[in-house]
């Protein structure tokens, strides 16, 4: 289970992502701690609330707890992470706040914890909490049975295509994925030896190398999106002025866009926004069937509440129903009938909340699975698509570079068809647009 925590101020912005159903199929509170509010958003605004009263700016400690994507973890399992996590930084007893997300067939969980202690109002030290996190979490790896991600078992064996929020917010912009642009950069940097090197490799890509703004380097590509190569290769600003040279010799962001606009003409546009709509057309039944899906497990999830909680009404008036009245009710004290009542009505009382907690387990289980089964269509397509992607992109290179406007042609094939440009052989232009 990957713990990733950290502190941090703005609470109203933390409730809006956490309590968004935009970007999650199912949100669910789960447990709220310590509060006097009976709401979610109550709980930010009393934590915040709290807060004015130091000095403390941060006076939250944000946590999410990724499982491995094909494992199916209990609620119990989750709630005995958080309690080490608790116990581990010195937050047990804190107000907290716990909400589960589900998204793309993935269950995983978020905490909030207030740091500020209401009795000294002093904000709780966190010291070296990440280093505790990844002990935890590589504790949990092992007594699950979970394969270990490579990076908890040396820091130089992490994943160098492992990408940012920011990377992720970025490529999700133009329905890109995240992982195959970071391989892209990363190749593009290992196989120059030289900027002009490095710059060609780009290009032939559909990316070109210009000046950023603050980064110093960056590219952009035939939309204008501009990417941070610092970022994106992994590298630090200064290895890779040590390759490219000094920033000022290329062009800024504004001429690099000017040029690619220039070079853009209406067959081209044209054609990619075909092979755009063609995307669309194929994603379609795929995330229709997920609308679907969502609405009814969304739908049978509140049958079973609402089934439960008449249950639950009808046991509690049945225990009630047991516990004498009226004068009879001093006898029972006397006998002992009265104490062999209300422990049974307690264990009852367990019983039924471990019962009800199996039964949404189950459940959440079988959805998360049939979920799991479209996500893998959706992924197959997907990967399709992002190999689409990356032709149309060396394609549009090509054309850009060349200038053979009248030879830029349709492929049609029986096998594929409308699915790639070609170029057919055709007189060079005395111009080179890049």
């Amino acid at each position: 289970m990957i713990l990733k925590g950290s502190q941090r101020t703005g609470a109203m912005e933390l409730a809006a992502h956490l309590l968004k159903g935009a970007e999650n199929e199912h949100i669910a509170l789960h447990e709220m701690r310590g509060f006097m509010a009976n709401t979610a958003l109550g709980a930010f605004k009393e934590m915040e609330a709290v807060a004015r009263g130091t000095r403390c700016k941060q006076f939250m400690f944000s946590l999410s707890l990724n499982p491995p994507a094909d494992a199916d973890v209990s609620v119990a399992a989750f709630e005995e992470a958080l309690e080490r996590v608790e116990t581990r930084l010195c937050l047990g007893g804190q107000p907290r706040l716990v909400v589960f997300h589900e998204k793309n067939g993935r269950r995983h969980a978020h905490c909030v914890w207030s740091r500020i202690n209401p009795e000294t109002m002093t904000a709780i030290n966190l010291p070296h909490y990440k280093l505790k996190l990844c002990s935890i979490a590589k504790s949990l790896f092992a007594e699950h049975g979970w394969k270990m991600p490579q990076g908890f078992i040396h820091h130089s064996r992490r994943d160098p295509t492992n990408f940012s929020l920011a990377e992720w917010q970025q490529a999700k912009r133009h329905d890109d994925d995240p992982k195959a642009l970071k391989t892209l950069f990363q190749n593009c940097w290992a196989i120059s030896d030289s900027g002009k090197a490095f710059a060609r490799a780009l290009e032939d890509r559909g990316f070109y190398l210009a000046r950023g703004d603050r980064r110093g380097f960056v590219a952009v590509d035939y939309r204008g999106e501009v990417y941070s190569l610092s970022r994106w290769i992994g590298v630090k600003p200064k290895e890779l002025k040590a390759k490219l040279g000094p920033p000022e010799n290329l062009p800024d962001i504004e001429k690099a866009k000017a040029s690619i606009g220039r070079a853009m003409t209406q067959v081209l546009e044209s054609h990619i926004h075909a092979a755009d709509r063609k995307r669309w057309r194929e994603a379609m039944p795929l995330l229709k069937e997920r609308r679907a899906m969502t609405r009814g497990h969304q739908e049978t999830r509140q049958e079973l509440g609402k089934k439960q909680e008449a249950r639950q009404r009808d046991e509690t008036a049945a225990r009630i129903q047991r516990v004498p009245r009226g004068i009879k009710i001093i006898w029972s004290f006397v006998t002992g009938k009265y104490a062999r009542i209300r422990k049974l009505n307690e264990l009852e009382t367990i019983q039924a909340a471990r019962r009800d907690r199996s039964e949404a387990q189950a459940l959440i289980q079988a959805q998360l699975q049939e979920r799991r089964s479209l996500q893998e269509r959706l992924a197959a397509l997907r990967g399709k698509q992002t190999k689409e992607r990356e032709s149309l992109r060396i394609q549009i290179a090509q054309y850009l570079r060349l200038g053979r406007a009248s030879t830029f042609l349709e492929r049609e094939t029986p096998e594929n068809s409308r699915e790639g440009l070609y170029f057919a052989p055709g007189p060079e232009t005395p111009e080179h647009t890049r």
